[in-house]
């Protein structure tokens, strides 16, 4: 077992791993910069090393220094936590080199993962169902087109390297592709220094489901069930749930065992999660593999009671699956999550400042994951999540009443955040009766501007 791990991450994810940690004994080190010096996971580290200027390319983004941080630590193990470096497979390899331990698969296999095209054909190759689309990358607009007419508009062109919404345009005829063409390949190139793109059939109003999955070393592999992530806004998911309402057993069975087999046959070690769309004839098509822990995981934690970040630990660690899961996998239950964002809940423009108050809510069933406390900063450079909340009941409706009451009972000020927007939500008739898929948020603010001119 890791005796010291360092944390390349920042703001809940970092707490939440530090709390795996001290439970399993392990001293932690928090890396952070200038803009971050006062936040929660600095003070509840063991060890803290400051790496920078706010900025994220000098700073959480800079590998070289995050990497002499590890060093002069003398950790045995980095966990990277979600976004930032945790799926960059230099950082990986370099981590490796230095013999220190990268808490995730190996770089290979988030290298496949991460260039979309080429895990599409890794899973079609396997039977894994995908949607119709392109072999490979587009060289040109003109095989776009090609590719378009032989799968039939409305076709959706990504960026390869992509994710986030970033280098994605929906196309729905020939007139218009070369524009969104070069618009996508522009917008790819500049978030992430590859303009590869590849393209597959567009769904109308599809659901967003993923499955995690848990793997050791030794070619065991094991599903946890589905989460539900179709609340999203500019594919930025806001709300998620576990299980799916339209997810039959069956279907989690069939789906389980195929990417069971699948990940086995490629060397997956570690946590992941497998992204699929559905469609309105309930068929799964895969879209993309995340080679990390996703934001959403207490959803799975919370059905399932199973420590997904200590199991990433001990099975980075050597561990065998069957001595970190101890047992068979039972879900209980249904689970959601909010995303609160310091944003403002009618623009969604980022709301950085003081928290002048905060006060959580409790009681039976809600969890809070949160680096976030009253007089703490809010700073411009990062993402804008600063709380996750979390509620389990006995079913669907009691998890719906249960986060409802939480929401109402969640109070922050000093900075505008999503929470009114989430009690409308939960509020809705369409959300309370499992009518969603991915244009929900865009059907329900266009409902509610309608509503206010109509007044």
């Amino acid at each position: 077992m890791f005796k010291k791990i360092l944390i390349a991450n920042r703001g809940e994810i970092a707490l939440r791993v530090i709390c795996a940690c001290k439970e399993l004994g392990i001293r932690t080190v928090a890396i952070y910069s200038e803009a971050d010096r006062h936040s929660l996971h600095v003070r509840f580290a063991d060890e803290a090393i400051c790496i920078g200027p706010p900025q994220l390319s000098q700073s959480y983004l800079n590998i070289p220094a995050v990497i002499s941080a590890a060093e002069i630590a003398n950790v045995e193990a980095i966990h990277p936590g979600y976004g930032l470096l945790a799926e960059n497979a230099n950082f990986a390899e370099v981590a490796e080199t230095c013999n220190i331990k990268f808490i995730g698969p190996p770089p290979e296999i988030t290298r496949l993962m991460g260039e979309k095209e080429k895990a599409r054909e890794a899973m079609k190759k396997a039977g894994v169902p995908i949607l119709p689309g392109s072999e490979g990358v587009l060289g040109s607009d003109g095989e776009a087109l090609e590719w378009a007419r032989l799968v039939g508009f409305p076709v959706i062109i990504k960026a390869s390297a992509g994710g986030g919404g970033r280098g994605m345009r929906i196309v729905r005829n020939e007139e218009e592709l070369p524009a969104l063409f070069k618009a996508a390949q522009s917008e790819a190139a500049a978030a992430f220094g590859n303009g590869d793109l590849y393209m597959e059939k567009f769904v109308e109003r599809p659901r967003h489901i993923e499955f995690q999955i848990l793997a050791d070393q030794y070619g065991n592999v094991v599903s946890l069930g589905e989460r539900e992530c179709s609340i999203q806004r500019r594919h930025q998911k806001l709300l998620e749930e576990s299980p799916s309402t339209q997810v039959t057993p069956e279907l989690r069975d069939q789906i389980g065992k195929v990417l069971c087999k699948t990940l086995s046959e490629i060397g997956y070690v570690n946590a992941g999660t497998i992204e699929f769309l559905m469609d309105e004839d309930r068929r799964l098509h895969f879209i993309e593999m995340n080679t990390r822990i996703q934001v959403e995981h207490p959803v799975t934690e919370m059905v399932t009671d199973v420590d997904l970040v200590k199991c990433q630990i001990l099975l980075a660690a050597g561990e065998r699956l069957e001595n970190v899961l101890q047992g068979p996998i039972v879900p209980r239950g249904h689970a959601i999550e909010c995303r609160i964002n310091a944003e403002h809940p009618e623009t969604f423009i980022p709301s950085a400042g003081k928290i002048t108050t905060f006060n959580p809510p409790g009681g039976t069933g809600v969890r809070v994951d949160t680096a976030a406390y009253a007089e703490g900063t809010i700073p411009p450079y990062y993402d804008s999540l600063i709380a996750k909340l979390i509620v389990r009941g006995k079913d669907r409706p009691e998890a719906v009443s249960r986060m409802a009451r939480a929401l109402e009972m969640f109070i922050v000020e000093g900075v505008f955040t999503t929470i009114p927007l989430h009690r409308r939500i939960l509020a809705d008739p369409d959300f309370r009766a499992g009518n969603v898929n991915t244009t929900f948020i865009e059907r329900f603010l266009k409902a509610k501007k309608e509503r206010e001119s109509v007044a």
